[in-house]
This record gives structure tokens, sequence and C-alpha cells, in this order.
């Protein structure tokens, strides 16, 4: 009896056993449902939720350089690079569905982590351009006018000294003796890593543009820029530069000497004069010294402007042979036909510097 007992409640319990192990098991096997419908959720809304993007605005700044001849694609790799947008899909997928949208060359300044949108919209705004500006003045010779680009450009001087040392290397004429007076004096614009070869390129490029609106030559563009550079630093007012360039024309068809101080101080490298000194007009190993060397000097003294490539091309009709600037500080100038009456004009500059010691040295 005891025995049948036993033998039922073993049995029972090996029952009970076998419902608890059916219970884990089931649990196990709903939960693995539970987690494969998870994940698959979990991917299906990966796919059909789009690239990854940033919610924006932004924050920071950074600054972005889209080069001539980039895609879409290049800029949005550069944007990914620079942390300002989440995906490269993000922004490319803006493009493809409107392919009117043009983006344009130059630096641009934008946020990091910026939706796709929103950078676009940031590099399409002419607002969001990063340029450079600067101004040449006329007259400037090339250590002033490397002094200006590095001031305002931030590109180091010796950057420009190296490629003019070199200057056979951009489009001058075969006469061409250095980058003097090919390097057009405006206010140009640029974009923002700007190279010092791509500004003097620019620069030239409009010098070029000048000459070819006077319809200047190719081969009388050197003999021009170096008789209109003489022109635009003796010369103060705009109705005087006419009437330098006929003193000038009328002395070279003669052979007289121009005589131009403005070239002796060049050729001594001492810019900041405006008289030069009996030994340096008797130095005849200076190739700018026109008092010395016959007709123009070997090549131009500084940068000419428009005004004075007209001058050049246009002198004004008159019978001058000499000029001189009786008060610096006015800048009056008296033009003479004959030498008499030039010397009565250098006794009131005389009698200038005489009144103000020191002056112009």
């Amino acid at each position: 009896m005891a025995g049948r007992r036993a033998r039922a409640q073993e049995a029972r319990r090996q029952q009970a056993r076998k419902r608890i192990i059916g219970a884990v098991i089931a649990l196990v096997i709903l939960g693995g449902l539970v987690a494969v419908g998870v994940w698959g959720v979990s991917k299906l809304s990966e796919r059909f939720a789009g690239p990854e993007d940033y919610p924006g605005p932004g924050t920071g700044e950074a600054i972005i350089q889209v080069q001539s001849g980039e895609n879409g694609y290049d800029v949005a790799a550069t944007l990914l690079e620079e942390d300002v947008i989440a995906s490269t899909e993000a922004f490319t997928d803006i493009l493809v569905d409107d392919p009117s949208i043009q983006l344009h060359p130059g630096a641009y300044r934008v946020q990091q982590q910026m939706s796709a949108q929103g950078a676009l919209d940031a590099i399409l705004d002419p607002a969001n351009k990063v340029e450079l500006r600067v101004t040449v003045p006329e007259g400037y010779t090339l250590p002033q006018v490397f002094e200006r680009l590095e001031r305002d450009l931030g590109i180091p001087q010796e950057e420009f000294l190296q490629l003019a040392g070199n200057f056979t290397q951009f489009d001058l004429p075969e006469d061409a003796i250095s980058l003097e007076g090919w390097l057009f004096p405006a206010t140009y614009t640029f974009d923002d890593g700007i190279t010092a070869e791509g500004v003097l390129e620019t620069m030239i490029a409009r010098q070029h543009e000048a000459l070819e609106q006077y319809g200047v030559a190719d081969a009388d563009a050197q003999r021009v820029l170096t008789f209109a550079s003489v022109v635009q630093r003796e010369a103060r007012f705009a109705e005087d530069f006419g009437k330098v360039a006929r003193v000038f024309q009328n002395r070279l068809d003669i052979n007289m000497p121009l005589q131009s101080d403005a070239t002796v101080a060049y050729g001594t490298g001492n810019l900041h004069v405006v008289t030069t000194t009996a030994e340096e007009r008797a130095d005849a190993s200076n190739p700018y010294n026109t008092y010395q060397v016959p007709g123009l000097p070997v090549g131009p003294i500084g940068a000419p402007g428009d005004q004075a490539i007209q001058a050049v091309l246009e002198p004004t009709e008159g019978p001058w042979l000499y000029f001189v600037t009786v008060n610096p500080e006015t800048g009056e100038t008296i033009f003479s036909e004959t030498y008499d009456e030039h010397q009565q004009a250098v006794a009131q500059f005389q009698q200038f510097l005489r009144d103000n010691p020191g002056w112009g040295g």
C-alpha cells in the first residue's frame, strides 16, 4: 500500500517538472520571437526613416571651401568631414531631388551640426560667402604692392617675392624684365583661401584687360607700361597727366633726355623722396637714370593706372619741354616751353625747399 502511494507521488512530481520545463521553454521561445520582432521593426524603421541628419540649427562656426569643378558629392564630403552634416546622403538627396540647385566656388561661413537643408541654404546665401578685399593704389612699386597684399589678404610677402623671382611663369611679354608695372592698381575681391599665385595671375590679367581696352598691341605693352609708370609717378592732378605725357613725348621726339627724378630715385631704391642728388643724377650705372640713359628707362617704375595709360596714348597737345612742381604740398606744377622759363619755375621750387627745410627727404 505504502509502495503504491510512493510510486504515485513520484509520478506526479515528474509530471510537475515536465510542466515547469515546458513553461520555461515556452517563455524562452516567446521571448525570442518578441526580440526578433523588435529587431525586424527596428530594421524596417531604419530603412524607411531616411539618411541620418542633424536636427539643426547648428553651433559654432566652420569655413567651407567649395572648389571650382567640384560636384555635390564632393561638397557633401567636405561638409561631413567638418561635422557640418551628419551624413553625405542627407545633403546629396536634396540635390538629386532638385537638379536646378547650383553650387558656386568660394568660401562659405556655416555652423557645425546643421541639418542638411540648413547647410545647403547657408552655402546658397551670398551673405555667408567669405571674401577678402584689397586696394592697390596707382604708382605703387612691387615692394609696396606686396606689403599691401600681405596686410589685407594675410599672404606673406615672401610668397609673392618667391613668385616674382620666377616672373617668366606668368603671362608677360618677352621683353618684360620683372613683374613691375604688370600688377594693375585697383580694388580686388578674392575668395578666402586664394593663393599668392592666384592673386598675381588675377592682377596681371587685369592689366592685360586695361591694355586691350586701349588697343595696345602685345608688342607695345611693355613700352607703354614703362612710359605710363613714369607719368604716373610724376603727375599729381588729373589735368596734369596729359601734359606730363606730352613733355616726355616731345623730348623723345627730339632725342632729349627725359631727366625724370622719379626714375633716378627708383633705380637707387629710395622711393620716398621727390628730389635726387647731383651724384645720383650723374650715375650712369643706374639703368633707370634718365639723365644719363637716353629714352625711356629700362622698365616700369611702378604700377600705372588707367589715367596714366590713356595719357601716354593720347597726350595733351602742347609745345612744353619742361615741367616742375613748384609747391609739392599743393601739387602746383608749371609747364614751360623754354629753358629760361623753366629756370624761373625751378627757382620757385627751390624757394619752397628753403622755406620748408627737410621736406621730401
